[in-house]
């Protein structure tokens, strides 16, 4: 039978789900996908029965298309304890100290792997996607909020207690926009995806998606000009304080905001350009596997707890 492994990538809206054909320790072609509504506003414990039901299904659907599950890989948002496989806080399903890896192994019968979703998404787009032949990445989504991984060697480092790539929450406008966090003048404040539509509906007047800002600033409206300038120059300090901090050669831009292409990639580039100083400027590209990175970074960080585990749970 064709091995494959289970992986599932949980975001405060939908779930992400697939078989990936897995060889060993190399990463193969999704053979069976699915998408799930997260249901978030039914309780925590809800979602993780459904999180539980779907890989569940996954594991029949396998079997019935003669493939053998060997593994499962479960990435979800905010401060993961990876080591010991448990959601510590995760805001937007309501997650507080839930032994996610257990639940899955003990339903399954097989060995889990529980990860960050951004750091998933990092992992996979270092060793698949835009970053790799690269071996250092610094991967940072834009979309509701702003989080970064940085992959080393085709590793992700995850801190101490579970929260690094917070990138989102450095203070780039002292006094600026007050964040969910609970600073004011983060960079998520000002720059991501949902703040970007925030600060032109503010000025306009009206509302719009920081696509449609980023498409009104190219046809020189006026506001959509002016808020595209402050994304782009709070983008680039917050960018510079990673290359700071971590030296990557490649800083691959993904979520929602990365949707608007060369009109985001293009400005940034010159930003960032113009605050090197010592550094090595690195590359600034988009991420190439759109929003199914997480799911194969959960199928990766199965595949590399089966190669340093095997099948001990």
């Amino acid at each position: 039978m064709t091995q494959t492994v289970i992986a599932l990538d949980v975001g405060g809206t939908g779930i992400k789900c697939a078989l990936v054909g897995a060889d060993g320790d190399a990463l193969h072609t999704v053979q069976h996908a699915e998408r799930h509504p997260t249901g978030r506003e039914r309780g925590p414990e809800a979602v993780v029965a459904t999180i539980l039901d779907i890989a569940d299904g996954l594991t029949a659907t396998a079997r019935a298309e003669g493939l053998e599950p060997v593994g499962a890989g479960l990435v979800v948002p905010g401060v993961i304890d990876e080591a010991n496989g448990i959601a510590v806080w995760a805001a937007n399903v309501g997650f507080r100290d839930v032994p996610l890896k257990h639940l899955l192994e003990k339903r399954l019968g097989l060995p889990a792997a529980l990860g960050h979703d951004v750091r998933a998404g990092g992992l996979a787009e270092a060793r698949l996607g835009a970053g790799r032949g690269h071996d250092y990445v610094l991967f940072i989504p834009i979309g509701t909020g702003i989080a970064a991984a940085n992959v080393v060697n085709g590793q992700v480092y995850t801190g101490s207690h579970g929260a690094a790539g917070e990138i989102g929450h450095i203070v780039v406008r002292p006094g600026g926009p007050l964040c969910g966090c609970g600073q004011w003048g983060c960079l998520e404040s000002i720059a991501s995806a949902s703040a970007v539509g925030r600060r032109y509906s503010e000025q306009a007047g009206r509302q719009a998606t920081a696509e449609e800002v980023a498409r009104l600033a190219a046809e020189g409206e006026p506001v959509a000009i002016a808020v595209w300038r402050e994304t782009i120059d709070a983008l680039a300090d917050g960018l510079m304080t990673g290359v700071a901090l971590f030296d990557p050669a490649v800083i691959v831009l993904g979520g929602g905001l990365a949707e608007a292409g060369e009109a985001l990639l293009a400005p940034l580039r010159e930003a960032a350009h113009s605050r090197v100083t010592f550094h090595r400027e690195p590359t600034i590209t988009r991420a190439a596997l759109g929003d199914e990175a997480g799911c194969l970074g959960a199928a990766l960080l199965a595949l590399d707890n089966l190669a340093t585990n095997g099948s001990t749970r």
